[in-house]
């Protein structure tokens, strides 16, 4: 199903791509975009998916493209994790690919920064297209750096909320939660307790949950990571502290800490059918569009409710928005083919009926506002919501950094400690933490 893989890449993949990025100068000075893209001419496509549902729709999408050009023929690789990509992006070659698509949104700011990739701005002026109105807000945020647009979105993955229709029947809720404090209430009133542990867990908060991670959370109050210094905002924005507080509150109604961890312990795994929303030992679950299709293979035996997540309170007018990510693709910047290698982009990234098609056989978001709207998306009514989510202009993400990822690992493994009870001084706790956030940033640069 669409996100076993990416998910499963993402965590194989980070650790190792952000080590051989930190160290490798990828670019290549002399690179420039000077190919006749309308000759005969055979270009890479290095990409991730691995499924053979998702290689079936890559191989469909560039068959499409090979139609559209028929002098440009494309010799797709499949199941390429970061590592390998960059890796060969150093190298360059013949083998080497000319387009890269990646699921690691967080290494951007590290593609853009160290040269691997070329500023596709101005390919997309050239083309006449304006990404601020192709694509929505989020995913044009995370496909760039610092000025330079060196990827594209291609596909997207929104977070919603899934909830048990028939628990909430039980426990007399007639609708999904809108604030946050509507859901406090309602994933203690889902919570049925059994001695030590749980019939019913209303909700898993605890940050080693299922995608219940601190930049999922934060996305409903759209904070603001850095300020226009590139300098940490962690213990400035208050958007920060009430995310913590939320979460913190709510790891304490509903059990505490160590209980709930306990409870976790046992449960299924993350991407197989005992997923514990699948089984009904909890009654809401953070999580992305791909949720749906998963757990309606697994045939629960409950009604399966899709809403946008709730946001504070204060922010009830902006109710709908989510957290924003995706796949991305761009061009090396070593290769000497990019004309031809951005006819293809373009054709991925930008003709409707390519993403539409492609999001149909994925099964993620379409990631441009047009596919977004089309009357030919294939989907189950209740995936509209992510598409709504998508296209909200309230929709967050987080931002590209050159370091990676590094600061939402910084923040997380400070959530760790807040949740369990180590760290017990929030406002001290998120200064210290935003000083390592600028020092280590401060040290890739």
């Amino acid at each position: 199903m669409p996100g076993i893989s990416r998910k499963a890449a993402f965590a194989l993949a980070a650790s190792a791509s952000l080590a051989l990025l930190a160290t490798a100068c990828t670019g290549q000075s002399s690179s420039s975009a000077d190919d006749d893209a309308s000759k005969d001419t055979t270009i890479n496509f290095w990409h991730a998916w691995s499924a053979p549902n998702e290689m079936k729709a890559v191989n469909s999408l560039i068959a499409g493209f090979e139609k559209a050009h028929p002098n440009i023929h494309v010799n797709v690789v499949a199941n390429m994790t970061d590592d390998k990509i960059n890796q060969a992006l150093r190298t360059g070659g013949d083998k080497a690919p000319d387009v890269i698509s990646s699921f690691t949104t967080n290494n951007v700011g590290k593609f853009c920064s160290s040269g691997a990739l070329v500023d596709l701005n101005p390919f997309f002026k050239k083309a006449g297209i304006d990404p601020q109105t192709t694509f929505p807000k989020p995913m044009n945020e995370y496909t760039q750096f610092d000025g330079n647009r060196c990827t594209a979105p291609l596909l997207g993955d929104a977070y919603g909320l899934y909830y048990n229709k028939t628990a909430f029947a039980k426990a007399g809720i007639k609708n999904p939660p809108k604030t946050w404090s509507e859901f406090e209430a309602d994933a203690k009133r889902l919570t049925i307790t059994d001695g030590d542990s749980y019939k019913q867990l209303g909700f898993m908060p605890d940050y080693h949950g299922w995608e219940t991670t601190t930049e999922h959370y934060f996305g409903q109050f759209s904070p603001t990571y850095f300020d226009k210094a590139g300098k940490s905002q962690l213990a400035t924005d208050p958007a920060f502290e009430a995310g913590f507080t939320l979460q913190k509150k709510l790891v304490d109604e509903l059990g505490g800490f160590r209980k709930l961890e306990t409870y976790r312990s046992k449960l299924g795994d993350e991407w197989g059918v005992k997923h514990p929303f699948h089984t009904g030992q909890v009654a809401m679950q953070l999580d992305g569009e791909w949720r749906l299709g998963m757990a309606l293979a697994a045939k629960p035996g409950f009604e399966i409710g899709v809403a946008p997540l709730p946001v504070p309170d204060d922010q009830a007018s902006q109710y709908g928005k989510g957290y924003i990510t995706g796949t991305i693709t761009g061009i090396s910047a070593a290769g000497h083919k990019q004309n031809a290698a951005w006819e293809l982009v373009k054709y991925m990234t930008t003709n409707t009926d390519a993403v539409v098609n492609f999001s149909n056989a994925i099964h993620n978001v379409p990631s441009t506002l047009a596919a977004l709207k089309s009357p030919k998306l294939k989907y189950d009514p209740r995936f509209k919501t992510f598409l709504d989510i998508a296209a909200n202009p309230n929709s967050t993400t987080s931002p590209a950094s050159i370091n990676g990822g590094v600061y939402l690992t910084t923040i997380q493994n400070f959530g760790y400690d807040y949740e369990s009870g180590k760290v017990t001084d929030l406002k001290a706790g998120l200064k210290t933490t935003a000083a390592q956030i600028d020092t280590d940033i401060a040290q890739a640069k």
